[in-house]
């Protein structure tokens, strides 16, 4: 019998607010690992975070250079360097038990975060967008001008019971000018595109939201929920 998975989507919420939710979510699925997993689905204002191994060198604009601009910054426990989220940008929170998916091996997290690389690379093919994993690098690339751009970042965090948080962003028709302030992943010798910049034309949260759900319940053996739910809060 194949898993259910229950979905939320939160239109645009706070950065602080979804975090909070998710180690909600994480800590009640630590108290009862047999809870359903959980796949959040919203946007950011304009945020940048810092995961575990991010060096602060790779934050461009100061303190002041961001309040002027309206972002704020997080410092998450999450795996990876700096990050920009932000409105036309899809981001995919999964707090999932691994566990039961992958066991106790220690292999899990390589293995999910192929996993979510497969969902967002099965999505784009939707749109003709031929995406691929970079070797040496997490995330979801694409090929512009002979050169490979990021379109979707990844970075996880998995607890001592197995269950997953924070996950992927996928850049839809994000302003790109905000990743000026930083240094991405703390990748220098590649851009970061949008699948709007990709393909020369708007694509909407609302285009991308079914393929996204389609291909993580395909590509992680879900039940896929009944349709008429994927726009309740967008």
């Amino acid at each position: 019998m194949k898993q259910k998975l229950d979905i939320e989507f939160l239109g645009r919420i706070d950065y602080g607010r979804a975090w909070d939710l998710q180690k909600e979510l994480v800590e009640a699925r630590t108290a009862d690992p047999d809870l359903p997993d959980k796949l959040l689905l919203l946007e950011h204002p304009p945020t940048y975070t810092l995961g575990r191994h991010g060096g602060e060198e790779n934050l461009i604009y100061s303190e002041a250079e961001r309040a002027e601009k309206g972002i704020a910054l997080y410092h998450v426990d999450r795996g990876g360097d700096v990050t920009y989220h932000g409105p036309g940008q899809l981001v995919g929170y999964p707090i999932l038990n691994l566990e039961h998916r992958y066991g106790k091996g220690i292999g899990r997290t390589r293995r999910y975060v192929a996993g979510i690389e497969s969902i967002l690379i099965e999505a784009l093919k939707a749109f003709a967008i031929d995406a691929r994993p970079y070797e040496g690098f997490r995330g979801v690339w694409v090929e512009e001008n002979g050169v490979l751009n990021k379109i979707a970042a990844i970075g996880v965090y998995v607890n001592r019971m197995g269950i997953s948080s924070h996950g992927f962003a996928l850049n839809v028709k994000t302003d790109l000018a905000y990743f000026e302030g930083i240094i991405p992943c703390g990748i220098q010798d590649h851009d970061v595109t949008s699948m709007s910049r990709t393909l020369g034309q708007e694509i909407t949260i609302e285009d991308v939201l079914p393929q996204i759900v389609q291909s993580f319940t395909a590509v992680f053996d879900y039940e896929l929920q009944p349709e008429g739910t994927l726009y309740a809060n967008y």
